[in-house]
């Protein structure tokens, strides 16, 4: 009987790991047709920051009238490339204001007063004679004031000056004598008038020569003096303002004079210019608001000109991804408008500041399109992808297969038609792949892409086999 119950034992518990193999085999089938698996490959990734943008030209500008008056001819229709100063338009002369029709004869006479500077010697030849003029006055003063440092005399002079003094005061002694013989006579006797007069005739000569010979060896008061410097500085104050205007004029005319009639005709042909329309750079005429015979005011719009020769969108990008974007970078965009087509550009210019919209800080990234066909037009929306890293070569896993497993990043491999979790430290990301750093993960290796929730929690396989 024992053995008999061994032997039943045996034959159940064998029967028992039959039925346990067989259950795991089933099992381990059913599990490898429910998994979603793709093999682990090499080859490019191409990272990529997404945004989407408005088409807008390079330049715009809305073109409007800055006078009153009726539209005349208009030169330009939809859609016409123009070159930079174009004219447009033009209003009719006779709707014009009266400042602007005055504005002609302003334009004549500054025309006429800068030619008369550039042709005109005049100016410069009484430049001239005015600084020898005062040249003359100064070096007169000068000497003047020089002299008053010394005696007025030279020694000859004031050697002939005493003996002028005392000449006439011999010829006053004589003088004297003679009146002294006849002053008995009568007032009236023609002796005695005769030697009186001739005595005050001989005073005077005395008087006369004693105040030469006094002067010449004198010097100067102080008032002579003072005098004397106001003199001399009035002359050197002329002098230097006769230099100056010399100076001003003596290569042609002035240059500031030429400058204020050239603004004059400048201030005259732009308030000429308010009577017409023109482009103010090279482009293509988007719209025409106006209408010949059209009564205009200040402020009326009149021409959109666009500069189509760039086309470019503004996109936002979000602070986390902007420091990845840089000037110089491919861009793949597509448009709403435009079905089928894919279209190239380039990251032209990348904002140094943000703007907070809502809590996220955005900069704008502006790019051009650099494939542009006739159905890309301004004002089309573009959602834009700018490839901020191209890898060659890599080991890549698809974003799906990643999970986050205990604070790493996790994928879950077939190995012998079970499944086992691996991690791995991922590199650069794309919308669909990321490259595997480092990894015990092999390429050509099955990786699943819906591991059951049962699996990824307890971190195990769902047959309590282990990973």
């Amino acid at each position: 009987m024992k053995r008999l119950f061994i032997g039943i034992l045996v034959v159940g518990a064998l029967a028992g790991g039959y039925y346990a193999y067989t259950r795991y085999q089933q099992e381990k089938a059913a599990a490898q047709t429910s998994y979603q698996t793709v093999k682990v490959t090499r080859g490019e990734l191409v990272a990529m920051v997404g945004a989407t943008g408005t088409v807008r030209a390079n330049q715009t500008a809305v073109i409007s009238w800055q006078t009153s008056g009726i539209v005349g001819n208009i030169y330009v229709k939809q859609g016409d490339t123009i070159p930079e100063g174009q004219i447009l338009t033009n209003l009719n002369r006779a709707s014009l204001s009266q400042s602007l029709i005055l504005a002609q004869a302003d334009l004549v006479a500054a025309q006429k007063s800068l030619d008369e500077l550039n042709r005109s010697n005049l100016a410069q030849a009484q430049a001239q004679l005015a600084l020898n003029e005062a040249q003359t006055a100064y070096d007169k003063a000068k000497n003047k004031r020089e002299a008053m440092k010394y005696p007025r005399g030279t020694k000859t002079n004031v050697d002939n000056a005493y003996s002028q003094y005392e000449l006439a005061q011999s010829n006053l002694a004589l003088a004297q004598r003679a009146y002294d013989r006849v002053a008995f006579l009568d007032v009236s006797d023609i002796r005695r008038v005769q030697a009186l007069n001739d005595l005050t005739t001989a005073q005077k000569a005395r008087d006369t020569a004693l105040g030469t010979y006094n002067w010449l060896t004198g010097k100067p008061t102080d008032a002579d003096i003072a005098q004397a410097d106001a003199n001399l500085a009035v002359a050197q104050a002329q002098l230097e303002d006769a230099q100056r205007e010399w100076d001003r004029l003596k290569d042609g005319p002035d240059p500031n004079d030429i400058a204020a009639a050239q603004a004059r005709i400048e201030a005259a042909q732009a308030t000429i210019n308010m009577a017409h329309l023109t482009a103010p750079f090279a482009g293509t005429i988007t719209d025409i608001t106006i209408l010949r015979g059209d009564l205009v005011s200040p402020g009326t719009p009149a021409f959109r000109l666009d500069d189509l020769s760039h086309l470019l969108v503004d996109v936002e990008v979000s602070e986390i991804d902007i420091n990845r974007v840089a000037v110089g970078q491919k861009v793949n965009m597509t448009f709403d408008a435009i079905s089928g087509k894919e279209y190239a550009g380039t990251v032209k210019q990348v904002a140094r500041y943000g703007t907070p919209s809502q809590g996220v800080v955005n900069f704008i990234v502006t790019v051009e399109v650099t494939n542009p066909d006739n159905d890309v037009r301004t004002g089309m929306t573009a959602a834009v992808n700018i490839i901020v890293n191209r890898l060659e070569n890599v080991l890549l896993v698809p974003n799906r297969a990643i999970r986050l497993r205990q604070g790493q990043y996790t994928v879950y491999v077939l190995r012998n038609g079970l499944p086992a979790a691996e991690t791995l430290k991922l590199g650069a990301s794309s919308d669909t792949m990321s490259e595997i750093l480092s990894s015990n993960l092999v390429e050509g290796e099955e990786i699943i892409l819906n591991p059951p929730l049962d699996f990824q929690s307890n971190g195990g396989s769902p047959f309590g086999m282990g990973g």
